[in-house]
């Protein structure tokens, strides 16, 4: 197994169903709590310690989803709101070294997260089949469409979920 990507690297799915969205929703739906209970399950210093040699804390991996799901939350937004619009990469590896996601506590990722994910699944409930298809282009990684999104955001959460789960 390979620490870096403790459940593999995310596959998109060629052609959805209605079933992988509504599963996906929930799984974004769910991660706040599930996030929360991971921390709670932290051994004392367990924010502090990576979950590999050379990768974040605990505590910068939960920055980082906070950092990382409002990103993805915008680029929703602007996906509804304009023709592909060009969305804003960012470095995470940079943010992840800033005073407040190095450093800080998590309380206020976490409730940050919880607000986020409440506002954005929402979001995600109100769209209809062809806005789901609604795309935006990543200047590096190229068009991306909401349900590949959703789809992305379900195992990214996962993902830093099982880091958690490395340093327990």
């Amino acid at each position: 197994m390979d620490p870096r990507y403790p459940i593999g690297r995310f596959e998109p799915k060629p052609s959805p169903t209605q079933a992988d969205l509504r599963k996906w929703v929930s799984e974004i739906a769910n991660l706040p709590a599930n996030l929360r209970a991971a921390v709670a399950q932290l051994p004392e210093g367990g924010l502090d310690r990576p979950y590999r040699e050379g990768g974040w804390t605990g505590r910068q991996v939960v920055h980082h989803l906070a950092d990382s799901h409002i990103n993805a939350y915008v680029r929703t937004r602007f996906a509804l709101a304009e023709e592909i619009p060009v969305i804003m990469p960012y470095n995470e590896a940079v943010w992840a070294e800033f005073e407040d996601a190095a450093r800080g506590p998590v309380d206020a990722s976490l409730a940050l997260l919880g607000a986020l994910h409440q506002r954005w699944v929402m979001l995600f409930e109100s769209l209809t089949r062809e806005q789901w298809r609604r795309r935006f282009r990543h200047p590096e990684l190229g068009e991306s469409d909401l349900l590949r999104q959703a789809a992305m955001y379900a195992w990214h959460g996962r993902h830093h979920l099982a880091h958690l789960a490395l340093i327990r």
